[in-house]
């Protein structure tokens, strides 16, 4: 059993990273590489990162030992079917992948139960529930324009937003403030607070995603105690709360994303306001994909091996 092997992919709008693991659920091989996402970049650039990282893994592994294969992809294409099957085909091994959305695999890394519900929150934000491995139904994942409320982007703008309109109306810095100034303008300000103001608005609208960033400004600043950062933390963890009770019906709520997996006001407020419903965090989303290749094949030790293959590198 354990000389058969399993590849999970996990193929992301940021990153691609492969996992290789004996039906043990011990890890043998492991990689990083670009951007997975047919629909943000292009299939083949996509393709061609998942052939760099599947490359890499497979480096000391006996890819045709490979009794199983699973790919969660961002923005999944038709086309990657076919091009993923060719991709599998060159590297020797006998099978193409299975083909997931990568929300139920974030899902997956962070719990064995079949059915549950995903709150995730990075740049953007999505709520999802869960049935059988597969994503049923999905809430907010609306976008930064119209959507994502309570995600690193929200929360940032959001900081931005106060900032602005505190020095519009000539109020006294706090720690945020601070944080945020700096954070645009170094030690530079302009010769009037509506001057400094008008200049963080046109460095936010000439590149309107770098608010994201000020996420981890609006944590650490919860976390000295200041008075508006703890207020847009809250307000950002009652969004989510709200997002994933419109779906939420049954097993854990695994929360994903760089806003609920790091540890900050914004998780704990979260786990706070889901009271007793059982919480879990994702962890390595590629070993959880590998999880899924192997689970019909571990038939009863499914559920205690998957701490192994999720547990991160």
């Amino acid at each position: 059993m354990t000389h058969s092997l399993v590849v999970g992919v996990d193929a992301g709008a940021t990153s691609t990273r492969v996992a290789v693991h004996t039906l043990d659920g011990e890890r043998v091989g492991y990689a990083r590489a670009g951007a997975g996402n047919p629909t943000a970049h292009g299939a083949e650039k996509a393709v061609a990162n998942i052939a760099a990282a599947l490359r890499e893994a497979l480096a000391s592994a006996d890819a045709s030992a490979v009794a199983g294969s699973l790919a969660g992809i961002a923005g999944k294409q038709d086309i990657m079917d076919v091009e993923l099957a060719r991709l599998w085909a060159e590297h020797g091994i006998p099978k193409a992948p299975e083909m997931f959305g990568d929300v139920a695999i974030a899902y997956v890394a962070g719990s064995p139960a079949a059915d549950g519900s995903l709150l995730l929150s990075g740049t953007g934000a999505i709520a999802a529930r869960i049935s059988g491995y597969r994503q049923a139904v999905i809430a907010d994942g609306l976008g930064w324009l119209l959507g994502d409320a309570g995600s690193g982007f929200w929360i940032g703008r959001a900081a931005a937003k106060a900032v602005v309109q505190g020095l519009d109306r000539g109020e006294p810095a706090g720690e945020l403030s601070e944080l945020v100034l700096t954070h645009f303008l170094g030690a530079e300000r302009g010769a009037t607070p509506r001057a400094t103001a008008d200049r963080i608005v046109r460095l936010a609208q000439a590149d309107h995603m770098c608010l994201a960033a000020l996420a981890a400004l609006v944590s650490q600043a919860a976390s000295a105690g200041d008075p508006m950062a703890v207020k847009i933390a809250r307000e950002a963890a009652g969004q989510l709360v709200a997002t994933v009770r419109r779906l939420h019906t049954t097993g854990p709520v695994v929360l994903a994303g760089s806003v609920l997996t790091n540890p900050g006001p914004v998780r704990q407020a979260v786990r706070e306001l889901l009271g007793d419903t059982p919480v879990r965090t994702a962890r390595d989303a590629a070993g959880a994909a590998a999880w899924l290749a192997a689970r019909d094949l571990l038939g009863s030790r499914a559920v205690e091996l998957h701490e192994r293959f999720v547990a991160t590198s």
